[in-house]
């Protein structure tokens, strides 16, 4: 049965030999004066049991990481191993650090088996725990883009919820875990330095890289977990030793006014775009707006289906004005901004900027006859759609609510297709034209565009 922490599993708003990681730590950003240390933490692993297992069997060699991934590692050069972390983390309020608290969490990295694949950046992704659980919201769409470029996935077990419901899940693998002191400390306070000592254990190259060694790490968040790491840009970061080269922050909150030198980059669907106020770029923050796409989209229902199928009994359905999620590949822009975040860290030059979505004089998306929103980045589904995809939906009952973040797929007729396209040759060539522009200006990579123009060419 899918209970109501399993219903959310698609929303974005979740005793081993061990190895104490070396104390050398590679380059981080520049060091403000007065700054506090971030130390390293103990490691241990990588934890014993894989896939097939049993998550309730009294010796963790009989068990698995929970969401370990479904994709094809072997294929790509990639191996999956899990890892414990401990050390002291501190509270901090009102710009003063209060006392510091033993922690104990989990990081599940995905990496390359060796050091001639990697590129030298990592992604550390504060998992999303909205749903109840934690949520690598980031890596399931993008898995192919992050493998096939060499980067180094890291998740990171900050928060309450999502530990919490790890000891239960697997009580031999996960029972230890703790980020709360005992329940001492409340509302993730501890978060902040969890996730900073992570990038910390990362830079360490020891075992929990596998020895390879890395020269950026950038950090990651969608949904609520990007408000997070607002939280943690603008309250924490101007007491701390910074750890990370860059931040993203996906379809979530981004730093009001990024003053670091590290730069920021955002991506908002359609979705953000109606709740979110408008930003500049600057010299070091970039926005990508990206019409008709939504918070929660297909694709990344998708990556998921067989994990939550595996770990939390299914996939919920739900019922929705109109067919829920998007079908606009949100992701694809989100594998062009990782490329560029991980070259601007590296100081090879800004991103591109692109146009905003439209807004009316009230705010809200400005939409062409057929409902489609103006400006923004526009994917070729957008300009050259075969169905009214949006960032819009509302539900239809209370146990239905967040249709809010799935937006709408309404596929056009044959009527309306032949009235768009007279023959297939016409639709595909309008594809390959809005491709080639969409690469030009660096909104998509070159894989990507590649498998819309596959898509497209296909009768």
């Amino acid at each position: 049965m899918t209970t109501h922490a399993h219903r959310l599993g698609t929303v974005l708003a979740l005793t081993a030999a061990g190895t104490l990681l070396a104390s050398t730590v590679s380059a981080a950003p520049s060091e403000p004066e007065g700054a506090i240390p971030v130390p390293v933490p103990e490691v241990q692993g990588p934890l014993p049991g894989g896939l097939p297992g049993d998550p309730m069997a009294d010796d963790i060699e009989d068990t698995y990481p929970f969401f370990a991934t479904t994709e094809d590692l072997d294929s790509h050069g990639y191996v999956e191993e899990e890892f414990l972390v401990s050390g002291t983390a501190n509270r901090y309020s009102g710009g003063e650090v209060l006392s510091s608290h033993p922690y104990r969490t989990r990081l599940l990295v995905r990496r390359p088996a060796e050091q001639r694949d990697s590129n030298g950046t990592v992604l550390a992704e504060w998992q999303n725990v909205t749903a109840g659980n934690d949520l690598d919201a980031l890596w399931g769409p993008s898995a192919e883009h992050i493998m096939r470029s060499g980067y180094t996935w890291v998740g990171v077990s900050a928060q309450n919820v999502g530990v919490s419901q790890l000891t239960e899940w697997s009580p031999a693998r996960y029972g230890d875990l703790d980020v709360t002191d005992g329940g001492t400390v409340g509302d993730d306070q501890l978060s902040y330095d969890v996730f900073s000592q992570a990038a910390q254990a990362v830079r360490a190259a020891g075992e929990l890289t596998g020895g390879i060694e890395h020269d950026r790490v950038l950090a990651i968040g969608a949904s609520q977990s990007a408000q997070r790491m607002t939280i943690y840009y603008e309250r924490v970061l101007p007491l701390i030793e910074p750890v990370f080269d860059g931040y993203a922050f996906m379809v979530g909150n981004a730093p009001s006014s990024p003053d670091r030198p590290e730069p920021v980059f955002q991506v908002l669907s359609e979705t953000d775009v109606a709740r979110i106020p408008v930003a500049e770029d600057t010299a070091t923050f970039r926005r990508w707006e990206v019409a008709g796409t939504s918070h929660s989209a297909w694709a990344g229902r998708m990556a998921r289906v067989d994990q939550e199928e595996r770990d939390l009994g299914g996939q919920a359905e739900y019922d929705c004005a109109e067919p829920p999620f998007s079908r606009v590949p949100l992701h694809h822009v989100f594998n062009a901004s990782y490329d560029h975040l991980s070259a601007w860290a590296r100081g090879k030059g800004r991103p591109p900027g692109a146009d905003p979505i439209e807004r009316t004089a009230l705010g809200r998306i400005a939409r062409d006859d057929d409902g489609f929103a103006l400006g923004g980045i526009r994917l070729s589904q957008v300009e050259v759609p075969r169905a009214l995809n949006t960032g819009s939906n509302a539900p239809l009952d209370a146990e239905s609510y967040f249709c809010v973040l799935f937006g709408s797929h309404r596929p056009f007729d044959e009527a309306e297709l032949a009235e768009r396209y007279p023959n297939h040759g016409r639709y595909a060539s309008a594809v390959n034209r809005v491709e080639s522009e969409n690469l030009r200006r660096g909104h998509i990579t070159r894989e990507d565009s590649r498998e819309n123009r596959r898509e497209a060419a296909r009768p």
